[in-house]
């Protein structure tokens, strides 16, 4: 397990019952987490300065229930980094701070390798991991299918002082421009992916996680550079454990030298548990 534990602005303050209680910069949520399956001796929602609830609905989805008056977004920090936080549908606040053992692998590798280092930043959200990379001198293209999200990413961009950085947005079906990359004989010496579970692109492109994530795996092992830096595959997807997608990074990139890893990744709430956050899998070049 690794624990993303150096956070100034971000704290999990407590879970039970299904939720869990954060402060993200001055504001304090609760929202919904099925990881957390045991008891809390008080009840999270009556929490004295709770400012923000999200609610399932019986039927699906869910909305914020906003207790205390709240701007429509604001700005936190990790380390050197910047973030715009907002309240978002499906429980989301654009941001997955858990991440930041990756930003940290990441920044390190890249400070490291002493030459140019270009990183392809595939599901890539709303960019924690291209801020990150970007901040330690890589070239990044940045690709995710939803233009509102790729929008918040050159907000975070920007908010970190990188506005100016050599980073390519890109509003696309991730495998058509994986597809278009190979035909265009580009290359990049790091792979991040955060794919979904499940996805659709167009009436007749369905994506599962569990039946197409080896394939795409090795449609993206065309485009690693001949000395590739790292490749790195971020789950969320219950069920698929840490060993099946470090298992998939080694039979893909066999043939490449370098070291293989893999790790839960989590955060340590104040009441002294680990909350685990997903999985990673992690190649590192020699």
């Amino acid at each position: 397990m690794k624990v993303a534990d150096k956070w100034n602005d971000y704290k999990l303050i407590a879970t039970g019952d299904g939720e869990k209680l954060e402060k993200w910069g001055p504001y304090i949520l609760l929202r919904p987490d099925p990881q957390i399956i045991w008891k809390n001796k008080t009840k999270l929602a009556n929490y004295p300065s709770l400012d923000a609830h999200y609610i399932r609905s019986s039927s699906g989805g869910g909305k914020w229930d906003i207790i205390n008056k709240i701007p429509d977004e604001w700005t936190i920090s990790y380390q050197n980094l910047k973030f715009s936080i907002k309240p978002m549908g499906f429980k989301h606040t654009g941001l997955f701070p858990e991440q930041a053992v990756n930003w940290e692998i990441m920044m390190d590798l890249i400070k490291k390798a002493n030459r140019e280092i270009s990183v392809l930043n595939l599901f890539a959200y709303t960019g924690g991991a291209s801020v990150a990379c970007a901040s330690s001198g890589a070239s990044v293209c940045h690709v995710d299918c939803v233009k509102q999200i790729v929008d918040r990413a050159k907000l975070n961009m920007k908010l970190s002082g990188l506005e100016n950085a050599n980073v390519r947005y890109i509003v696309d079906d991730c495998k058509k421009f994986v597809e278009r990359e190979i035909r265009r004989n580009h290359h990049y010496d790091a792979i991040i992916m955060d794919p979904p579970s499940f996805g659709r692109s167009g009436a007749n492109s369905v994506w599962k996680l569990e039946d197409d994530l080896y394939d795409f795996v090795k449609l993206c092992k065309q485009l690693l550079s001949n000395k590739p830096l790292f490749v790195l595959i971020n789950n969320y997807t219950t069920g698929i454990s840490k060993t099946v997608a470090e298992n998939i990074l080694r039979l893909v990139l066999n043939d490449i030298p370098g070291d293989f890893s893999s790790y839960e990744v989590g955060l340590k709430s104040e009441e002294g548990i680990i909350l685990p956050c997903g999985n990673s899998a992690l190649f590192i070049g020699k």
